[in-house]
């Protein structure tokens, strides 16, 4: 999971961690642990998640760097 991206595209969207906590319905406390690796993410709150930066769960967790076999 790539948990950097999230940052940049938070960031990039100019939204601080108290307006993602809110905008998803949960504490400070919980987006910030999601974001900074401290708790794990249901595909559930990926979702929501993508859904407030106006993107997909797969642009902002997957990792670009897989390849195919």
């Amino acid at each position: 999971m790539n948990l950097a991206n999230l940052k940049v595209l938070r960031e990039k969207k100019n939204i601080s961690y108290q307006s993602m906590a809110d905008n998803l319905d949960v504490s400070f406390q919980y987006y910030w642990m999601i974001e900074n690796g401290k708790r794990g993410l249901s595909y559930e709150m990926a979702i929501r998640i993508a859904q407030v930066l106006g993107t997909t769960p797969d642009k902002i967790f997957l990792n670009n760097d897989l390849t195919v076999c």
